[in-house]
């Protein structure tokens, strides 16, 4: 079964929480973007190019780790990569004020009530050709 294109970032946002429901995949993805973060400024402080080189791969190393090993599925970056970039931004800030938990939960239960709606909804029966 395939899945429809996402085509706006409101419809990516609740895909990717999804993708990212145990904590200790987003507490991965954090610890990544921070040292990123970091390498990005060490790079101008110091002025040291090759700290941009490696900001990616602190980065995105934790991250599919997490992917890969935790949560067994797909990074969302190999099809979504700036919606996945911006959405890890998002999700970083949410983490740093606390707030990406409850925002898990959020989107986690308007999944589980669009899945019970959906199972309650009267199935309609196939059209007949005369």
């Amino acid at each position: 079964m395939s899945t429809p294109e996402i085509l706006t970032f409101e419809e990516f946002w609740p895909f990717y929480v999804k993708e990212h429901s145990k904590k200790s995949t987003r507490t991965l993805h954090f610890i990544g973007t921070t040292a990123a973060f970091a390498c990005v400024a060490g790079a101008v402080v110091l002025k040291k190019r090759w700290l941009f080189a490696l900001a990616p791969v602190v980065g995105y190393g934790p991250a599919w780790v997490s992917h890969f090993f935790i949560e067994k599925n797909r990074p969302a970056t190999f099809k979504y990569p700036l919606w996945s970039l911006k959405a890890d931004m998002v999700m970083w800030w949410k983490i740093a004020r606390g707030e990406m938990d409850a925002e898990v939960e959020r989107v986690l239960a308007g999944a589980r009530a669009a899945e019970e709606a959906a199972a309650a909804a009267p199935v309609a029966a196939p059209e007949t050709v005369n």
